[in-house]
């Protein structure tokens, strides 16, 4: 196939910022338009965002690779859709003569390729740079001039049609042939995946428990993703300078998560005179040690912000449920400033590599799974979001708690940090067990009051 996604610092003028955005690299080199694009959405899109972006472009182009001799624009454009949500094997075979090698995608999945690739294709056909006599780059690349095409075909037969890509405007007879958008089923929220709570203390304590060693680290993320319900990707934008004793709750910690580039800079920032300096944590990371956010970098330190509902003045509030859990953080944090305070650091981040190299580097996502689904596993149970003993299990069973303790839709929403009181609907979801003993107990009520019922308590089997 003719693309490979990677990595680029892209600067943008003569000054020294640059913006770190993930780029397609094709047989004639980058490719500009899509790297373009990136750039212009960096201010609103994530990285995960361009990645799955850069991965549809992929897509694309390898299949216009595949399919260099197909006459008919609009047939492209549907078969590639169609051949998304189908896959490219052969039912009979098994083999696939583009070796494309495309499996079977869900409707989702495919919806979300189109949806990406339609608006990026909006973009670039009003932009329309390929037509400026000032830009010499699209004489060196051919895959820059074929995206070009696309869009110009785009915008002069509107052949995609919302996300659909599925009628041609000029062919009303071939109609019936064409792709139908999948309907989306109605389903009942799926069984809420959370962490069994029962084995919550048994998990800090034992599976955290490395080598006769407690995992500090690991455990103050793991409270803060079970007794606060964060999601687990937000502790690792906590500064040292976030954490502190609660004074409405002596023996509490107070932890504020700020957002990672508009939040508050902390007091230690200083000038050359000594006084405080005010702005933003982007401001402050820049400045003070010369990095960016962990939002907006690629590879393993980066770390997702999903634009959560704030409680301040640009954070969130970890709001503990139960409250012992915010006493037992305020313990083990002062356990792991011991260990953390003799290690030498160049960032601000609070979870930092204790052992492992680069030494005092910033603790990643992916190490943090790792040690979480170790940690399960040495209590014996399964691993899995079936099982809800991944990372995120802990926010549902937190969601759950809550819900089960009486706490209002409204509150829900304050402590989930959900902007929509309709998010928490998937973390809030009755399990099947409390489905089944609602429904009992609806029988036994009626039975109590003498309402009827179709069927006797005790049924048989009738013989013929």
């Amino acid at each position: 196939m003719p693309t490979v996604a990677s990595t680029a610092r892209v600067y943008t003028d003569t000054t020294g910022t640059y913006a770190e955005v993930p780029i397609l690299l094709t047989p004639s080199g980058t490719l500009l338009p899509l790297l373009d694009y990136c750039v212009s959405r960096q201010h609103d899109r994530s990285i995960s965002w361009m990645k799955k972006l850069v991965q549809a472009v992929g897509l694309f182009l390898d299949y216009l690779d595949a399919n260099p001799n197909e006459p008919q624009h609009w047939h492209l454009y549907r078969n590639f859709a169609q051949k998304l949500y189908a896959g490219t094997f052969s039912l009979e075979t098994g083999l696939d003569p583009s070796y494309l090698c495309w499996e079977v995608r869900d409707w989702k999945s495919s919806n979300s390729i189109q949806i990406q690739l339609t608006d990026f294709f909006n973009w670039l056909g009003q932009t329309n740079t390929s037509a400026s006599l000032l830009n010499p780059r699209y004489e060196g690349s051919i895959y820059d001039k074929k995206l070009d095409y696309a869009a110009y075909i785009y915008r002069r037969n509107s052949a995609f049609l919302g996300h659909t890509w599925a009628v041609n405007p000029r062919t009303e007879h071939l109609t019936s042939f064409l792709t139908r958008p999948k309907q989306r089923v109605a389903t009942h929220c799926k069984e809420p995946p959370e962490f069994p709570s029962d084995r919550f203390e048994e998990l800090l304590f034992k599976g955290f428990r490395v080598g006769g060693r407690y995992d500090y680290r690991g455990m103050l993320i793991t409270l803060l993703l079970h007794g606060a319900g964060f999601r687990d990707s937000e502790p690792f934008h906590l500064y040292f300078a976030d954490v502190h004793r609660d004074p409405m709750e002596p023996g509490s910690a107070l932890v504020l998560i700020h957002h990672p580039e508009i939040g508050i800079a902390p007091d230690d920032w200083r000038d050359e005179k000594g006084r405080q300096k005010r702005g933003t944590r982007r401001s402050y990371l820049t400045n003070k040690w010369g990095l960016l956010p962990r939002t907006v970098i690629t590879g393993r330190r980066a770390a997702g912000w999903k634009n959560p509902k704030l409680d301040g003045d640009y954070y969130m509030r970890a709001w503990w449920f139960e409250p012992a859990y915010g006493k037992l953080f305020l313990q083990i944090w002062e356990r792991y400033i011991e260990q953390a305070v003799m290690i030498e650091r160049n960032h601000p981040f609070a979870f930092v590599n204790l052992d492992r190299e680069p030494v005092g580097g910033m603790y990643t996502i992916d190490t943090f799974r790792a040690c979480h689904a170790a940690a399960v596993r040495r209590l014996n149970l399964p691993y899995g979001k079936l099982h809800g003993t991944t990372e995120h299990g802990h926010r549902h069973s937190y969601a759950q708690r809550l819900r089960r303790a009486g706490i209002s839709e409204k509150l829900l929403q304050t402590f989930l940090h959900h902007k929509s009181i309709d998010s928490q609907a998937v973390y809030t979801t009755p399990t099947t067990s409390e489905s089944l003993l609602a429904l009992s107990q609806a029988h036994e009520h009626m039975r109590i009051r003498n309402l009827g019922s179709a069927l006797p308590n005790d049924l048989t089997i009738l013989e013929e």
